[in-house]
């Protein structure tokens, strides 16, 4: 019998200051805020959101989730 593997999301959280608050092209992605790495969806919103909140007032400053499971296995 084989042994089938489950499928492992991960989200990554991660912020910065952009150069137009309509994109997400970060202006020195060196200095790029690694809030963590979660491997459920509710983890993930509940990061964004605290430092989204955190730096509500700074217009440059965007906070998004990245679906690295989808990077890792674009053909899933």
């Amino acid at each position: 019998m084989e042994k089938t593997e489950t499928r492992q999301n991960l989200y990554l959280v991660m912020g910065g200051r952009v150069s137009d608050p309509r994109s997400i092209t970060f202006q020195d992605p060196e200095s790029i805020h690694v809030a963590g790495v979660f491997d459920d969806y509710d983890n993930a919103e509940n990061a964004w959101r605290a430092n989204a909140q955190r730096t509500v007032d700074d217009a440059e400053m965007k906070y998004v989730i990245v679906h690295l499971h989808k990077l890792l296995d674009p053909a899933a």
